[in-house]
């Protein structure tokens, strides 16, 4: 991406591995062209950007999103129903969280997304973070005969792993909408390790939430790599961890990241509204 700098754009490293505060933009009006393209390269550069006090409404937030590409309709979560690209994540007693299982987000698809913002809304006093993961650290991480055994293997990502039936069976209209997501959403193969379109560095791209089996091994020995995987991805040192506010905006890079919603505010709730930006078909090395 060409080098682009805004002398009114303040971006803070807040973690070795990822992640990024972003200052002095106001995400309520729409962005410029070198505004857009700064944050895309920041983006790139920091897997995750924070942004402070951008109380943006569900158009705002649509207009926000839909510059870095086109905007994925969720087929099973609820959303605002005159922006229905804007998922709502209303977690709590009444709902309780799914989310709190590192995973990348809608990998259960040919074109995952690209980009995910997520603005917050409704905050508990207390607890409610979200911790995300570098899937570039962690795969720099690994020794090189590890990554010589990975980088050509593929994997299976399942939408029924995330969503299981009986998790969606409560009432007729909620299994019907299940039913119908899964049909639409068969297993799909995913490389192991993923080639990042813009930067081309490599980042591990198996998740706890939907990858079921690595193609071509036994049980056992998927079972075993994936597990040692999901261990790895989640250690310190690759991650960084939000401590949200009202008003918070996140953008993430789902290419090379995943994350985990910590699920410690009961009997509080919280309220999430998020926007997801379709990307391409990943690629190995």
């Amino acid at each position: 991406m060409p080098d682009i700098s805004l002398p009114s754009l303040s971006i803070t490293p807040v973690s070795p591995a990822i992640g990024a505060r972003v200052a002095g933009l106001d995400l309520t009006r729409p962005l410029s062209d070198a505004e857009a393209a700064a944050l895309e390269r920041a983006l790139v550069a920091h897997q995750v950007l924070f942004f402070e006090n951008q109380p943006l409404t569900p158009t705002a937030q649509h207009a926000f999103a839909a510059r870095f590409g086109s905007l994925h309709v969720h087929p099973v979560y609820p959303n605002v129903p005159e922006q229905p690209e804007i998922m709502v994540l209303d977690t709590g007693p009444h709902n309780v969280t799914d989310n709190d299982v590192w995973h990348t987000d809608v990998t259960c698809i040919e074109t995952p997304p690209a980009i995910v913002a997520l603005s917050g809304k409704r905050i508990p006093p207390s607890g409610g973070d979200t911790v995300w993961a570098s899937n570039i650290a962690a795969y720099n991480g690994l020794s090189e005969p590890l990554r010589r055994l990975l980088d050509p293997l593929s994997a299976l990502h399942d939408f029924t792993k995330s969503f299981p039936e009986w998790r969606h069976s409560g009432d007729p209209e909620t299994h019907a909408r299940w039913r119908a997501a899964r049909d639409r959403h068969p297993p799909v193969i995913h490389p192991v390790v993923r080639v990042h379109p813009v930067s081309g560095a490599k980042a591990l791209f198996v998740n706890e939430n939907f990858t079921s089996r690595i193609v071509g091994l036994s049980d056992r020995e998927s079972a075993a790599i994936l597990d040692l995987l999901f261990d790895h991805i989640s250690r310190p040192e690759f991650t960084v961890r939000w401590q949200w506010k009202a008003d918070d905006l996140v953008l993430w890079d789902n290419r090379s990241t995943q994350h985990y919603a910590v699920n410690d505010y009961l009997p509080h709730s919280r309220l999430m509204h998020r926007a997801t930006v379709l990307g391409d078909r990943p690629v190995g090395p």
